[in-house]
Protein backbone atom coordinates (compact mmCIF):
# COMPACT_ATOMS: atom_id res chain seq x y z
CA UNK A 1 0.00 0.00 0.00
CA UNK A 2 1.28 3.30 -0.75
CA UNK A 3 3.01 5.32 2.19
CA UNK A 4 -0.18 8.75 2.83
CA UNK A 5 1.19 11.28 4.98
CA UNK A 6 -1.70 12.16 8.04
CA UNK A 7 -1.45 14.96 10.79
CA UNK A 8 -2.66 13.63 14.06
CA UNK A 9 -3.46 16.43 17.00
CA UNK A 10 -5.18 15.79 20.17
CA UNK A 11 -5.62 17.52 23.67
CA UNK A 12 -5.15 16.39 26.70
CA UNK A 13 -6.58 16.60 30.03
CA UNK A 14 -4.85 19.95 31.92
CA UNK A 15 -4.93 18.61 35.16
CA UNK A 16 -2.16 15.86 33.95
CA UNK A 17 0.81 16.00 35.02
CA UNK A 18 4.43 16.64 32.63
CA UNK A 19 5.56 13.30 32.97
CA UNK A 20 2.23 11.66 32.28
CA UNK A 21 1.83 13.59 29.14
CA UNK A 22 5.88 12.87 28.05
CA UNK A 23 5.06 8.60 28.50
CA UNK A 24 1.81 9.12 26.22
CA UNK A 25 3.37 10.50 23.94
CA UNK A 26 6.47 8.40 23.87
CA UNK A 27 3.60 5.38 23.86
CA UNK A 28 1.88 7.40 20.58
CA UNK A 29 5.27 6.95 18.56
CA UNK A 30 6.18 3.39 19.86
CA UNK A 31 2.64 2.36 18.87
CA UNK A 32 2.99 3.96 15.18
CA UNK A 33 6.66 2.49 14.53
CA UNK A 34 5.19 -0.77 15.58
CA UNK A 35 2.21 -0.61 13.44
CA UNK A 36 4.78 0.43 10.81
CA UNK A 37 4.31 4.03 10.31
CA UNK A 38 7.09 6.58 10.78
CA UNK A 39 6.54 9.58 13.12
CA UNK A 40 7.95 12.58 10.62
CA UNK A 41 7.36 15.25 13.22
CA UNK A 42 6.13 15.58 16.79
CA UNK A 43 4.95 18.85 18.01
CA UNK A 44 4.48 19.32 21.47
CA UNK A 45 2.83 22.63 21.45
CA UNK A 46 1.77 22.99 25.17
CA UNK A 47 -1.21 24.33 26.93
CA UNK A 48 -3.71 26.55 24.96
CA UNK A 49 -7.29 27.59 25.50
CA UNK A 50 -9.79 26.01 23.76
CA UNK A 51 -12.67 27.13 21.34
CA UNK A 52 -15.48 25.89 23.37
CA UNK A 53 -15.56 24.24 26.79
CA UNK A 54 -14.69 20.33 26.83
CA UNK A 55 -15.97 18.55 30.12
CA UNK A 56 -16.16 21.61 31.87
CA UNK A 57 -12.57 22.56 31.25
CA UNK A 58 -11.55 25.42 29.44
CA UNK A 59 -7.93 24.82 28.06
CA UNK A 60 -5.90 21.49 27.25
CA UNK A 61 -2.81 20.33 26.57
CA UNK A 62 -2.13 20.50 22.57
CA UNK A 63 0.51 18.08 20.62
CA UNK A 64 0.61 17.27 17.07
CA UNK A 65 2.32 14.26 15.33
CA UNK A 66 2.85 14.24 11.35
CA UNK A 67 2.62 10.62 10.46
CA UNK A 68 3.66 8.43 7.23
CA UNK A 69 2.39 4.86 7.07
CA UNK A 70 -0.19 2.82 5.30
CA UNK A 71 -3.46 3.95 7.47
CA UNK A 72 -3.31 0.69 9.77
CA UNK A 73 -1.42 2.93 12.29
CA UNK A 74 -4.13 5.62 12.29
CA UNK A 75 -6.88 3.50 12.71
CA UNK A 76 -4.96 1.49 15.65
CA UNK A 77 -4.09 4.64 17.01
CA UNK A 78 -7.50 6.20 16.90
CA UNK A 79 -9.32 3.23 18.82
CA UNK A 80 -6.28 3.74 21.17
CA UNK A 81 -7.10 7.12 21.88
CA UNK A 82 -11.04 6.84 22.01
CA UNK A 83 -10.84 4.27 25.22
CA UNK A 84 -7.67 7.05 27.15
CA UNK A 85 -8.90 9.22 29.46
CA UNK A 86 -6.12 12.04 29.54
CA UNK A 87 -7.57 12.44 25.99
CA UNK A 88 -10.09 14.66 25.59
CA UNK A 89 -10.67 15.47 22.38
CA UNK A 90 -8.46 13.91 18.76
CA UNK A 91 -8.19 14.43 14.94
CA UNK A 92 -6.30 12.72 12.29
CA UNK A 93 -6.48 14.54 8.76
CA UNK A 94 -4.59 13.15 5.74
CA UNK A 95 -2.55 15.81 4.29
CA UNK A 96 -0.48 14.46 1.11
CA UNK A 97 -3.00 15.10 -1.76
CA UNK A 98 -3.55 18.08 -0.44
CA UNK A 99 0.33 18.80 -0.27
CA UNK A 100 0.32 17.83 -4.05
CA UNK A 101 -2.15 19.86 -5.23
CA UNK A 102 -0.32 22.86 -3.17
CA UNK A 103 3.05 21.97 -4.80
CA UNK A 104 1.15 21.95 -8.33
CA UNK A 105 -0.36 25.16 -7.73
CA UNK A 106 3.00 26.53 -6.54
CA UNK A 107 4.58 25.18 -9.67
CA UNK A 108 2.47 27.35 -12.27
CA UNK A 109 2.82 30.37 -10.07
CA UNK A 110 6.69 29.94 -10.11
CA UNK A 111 6.60 29.18 -13.65
CA UNK A 112 3.89 31.86 -14.72
CA UNK A 113 6.28 34.55 -12.62
CA UNK A 114 9.55 32.88 -14.86
CA UNK A 115 7.79 33.56 -18.16
CA UNK A 116 7.16 37.03 -16.73
CA UNK A 117 10.57 38.18 -15.71
CA UNK A 118 11.34 36.96 -19.42
CA UNK A 119 8.74 38.85 -21.11
CA UNK A 120 10.40 42.16 -19.02
CA UNK A 121 13.99 42.12 -19.53
CA UNK A 122 13.01 41.64 -23.12
CA UNK A 123 10.85 44.58 -23.24
CA UNK A 124 13.16 46.78 -21.26
CA UNK A 125 16.11 45.36 -23.76
CA UNK A 126 14.72 48.11 -26.74
CA UNK A 127 13.96 51.33 -24.01
CA UNK A 128 17.09 50.86 -22.85
CA UNK A 129 18.59 50.98 -26.50
CA UNK A 130 16.49 53.98 -27.30
CA UNK A 131 18.23 55.94 -23.99
CA UNK A 132 21.04 55.16 -25.38
CA UNK A 133 21.10 57.07 -28.38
Amino acid sequence: MANRTYEVMYIIDPETDGEKIEKLNDAVGKLIAKEGGEVVRMDDIGMRDLAYPIQKKKEGHYVLFEISGSGQEIAELERRMRVNDMILRYITVRVDEDRKKADKIRSKREARAAKRARFRQTDETPAEAQAEA
